[in-house]
């Protein structure tokens, strides 16, 4: 879908064609990398010094960064004509339509972004409330400190023959149970209340990692071409800020070592060139390049000009790796319906699935996914394999043949009569 009225995604797309990567627009500007990739998704407002000095850095005029109200109001009509399921023919008078009646297409506008931010907030926390460890932690310190109290003032109340000696002890317990409920409530308050800033980004060690990649492009110059590249990715995670934590840069590191891995084995020039002759077709790739399909469905998704994403897991089904890409969205945690590709494979393993899906909700995308499974090192004797399933998601043109409709969660997806359902949807009639 087009967005280019925000401008967020306006810096991002002369970032871009600027050839400059996050990491050094952010560092010319004096802000981080993480907090630059926030703007550039339209998480965070922009303006003033912040603004004229990324334009400068960009050197453009920063009226290119936030002009274009009347484009942008266009691009939101049609948006909202085509989630409405209106036609082709009525959605191309919206330019008529906001010509006419500019006062009652800037609330139409308004409404469907006010949805838009309505929805994403839902789903984040949704998937917040459903698995963030430090969430769960805090509310079961605070519910067994509120059952111990409980218990103590139940047995003073009902005790009346409790020595001196006990009935102190048990007040002093009320007391040290008490002070660690009101440290904990007031921790989880800080938490749920913290604006995340420029230099906290991300929450865990993992996303720390999604963080550095992100703002990277999922690009690493330096790991291209034959290795030895240890002391490389050493120097790289030792020089990077925002890997705050051993655990994010044990991660990243497992991460830029399969980077510089398939690197080392199929360059972007020599896939560059396999794909103006097969096509973006993983199985004729990997045949003519003489590939593992993995390996060629995680280069591909290297290639910035295919907008690709790609998701990763291990033989347990938990993610391990996740290149984000607009119209998918998929849970930090769990498994959910857009994985199912990517859960056959691992289920299948060496078998190629491709599949068609339909995402539901906010940003309905139509995705090609193509998934294999395959081993991560040599197998031994008389012992399972040790399984990496990728599953690459390549965006398919509008108007292209319909897939598989999947939602991000059951507990916001609106398909009302889906037999996989697991709970009920909050955006369903009743609930």
């Amino acid at each position: 879908m087009p967005r280019e009225g925000l401008t967020g995604s306006r810096i991002r797309e002369r970032r871009v064609m600027a050839s400059l990567k996050q990491a050094d627009l952010a560092r010319a500007i004096g802000i981080s990398a993480s907090y630059l990739n926030l703007i550039e998704h339209n998480k965070r407002r922009i303006g003033g010094k912040l603004l004229l000095d990324i334009a400068g850095a960009l050197e453009v005029e920063p009226q290119t960064l936030t002009e274009g109200a009347e484009a942008t109001l266009i691009a939101a009509l049609r948006e909202a004509a085509h989630e409405a399921g209106l036609s082709a023919t009525e959605a191309d008078r919206a330019e008529e339509f906001a010509g006419r009646f500019p006062g009652w297409a800037e609330v139409l506008a308004g409404t469907r972004r006010r949805i838009d931010t309505l929805e994403a907030t839902v789903e984040a926390l949704t998937d917040r409330l459903g698995h963030d460890p430090h969430l769960a932690a805090s509310m079961h310190e605070l519910l067994t400190t509120a059952a111990a109290i409980r218990s103590t003032a139940s047995i003073l109340v009902e005790t009346k023959t409790l020595q001196p000696e006990w009935r102190d002890r048990f007040h002093a317990n009320l007391n040290e149970d008490s002070g660690r409920l009101s440290a904990s409530a007031q921790t989880l308050v800080a938490y749920l209340d913290a604006e995340t800033g420029p230099e906290d980004a991300a929450g865990s060690p993992q996303e720390e990692v999604e963080a550095y990649l992100a703002a990277n492009d999922f690009r690493f110059d330096a790991l291209e071409g034959k290795g030895p590249f240890d002391d490389t990715i050493e120097r790289m995670l030792v020089e990077e800020p925002s890997l705050r934590s051993p655990a994010a840069r044990f991660i990243a590191r497992l991460v830029l070592r399969q980077l510089a891995r398939d690197g080392a084995a199929l360059s972007l020039d020599r896939l560059r060139g396999a794909l103006e002759e097969q096509g973006p077709d993983p199985v004729a790739l990997a045949r003519a390049l003489d590939q593992p399909v993995g390996r060629v469905l995680r280069r591909l998704a290297a290639l910035p000009e295919l907008d690709a994403g790609l998701i990763v897991c291990d033989r347990a089904g938990a993610v391990t790796f996740r290149k984000s890409v607009d119209g998918f969205s998929v849970p930090r945690h769990g498994a959910c319906c857009p994985l199912w590709p990517l859960f056959a494979a691992l289920g299948q393993p060496g078998a190629i699935i491709s599949q068609r899906i339909s995402q539901l909700g906010r940003a309905q995308g139509l995705f090609q996914c193509y998934a294999v499974s395959e081993p991560m090192a040599p197998q031994g004797y008389n012992a399972p394999p040790l399984l990496q399933a990728n599953m690459l998601l390549l965006p398919v043109p509008e108007g292209g043949t319909p897939g598989v409709p999947v939602g991000a969660t059951c507990r916001i997806c609106p398909q009302e009569h889906c037999v996989a359902r697991r709970e009920p949807s909050i955006l369903s009639a009743g609930t």
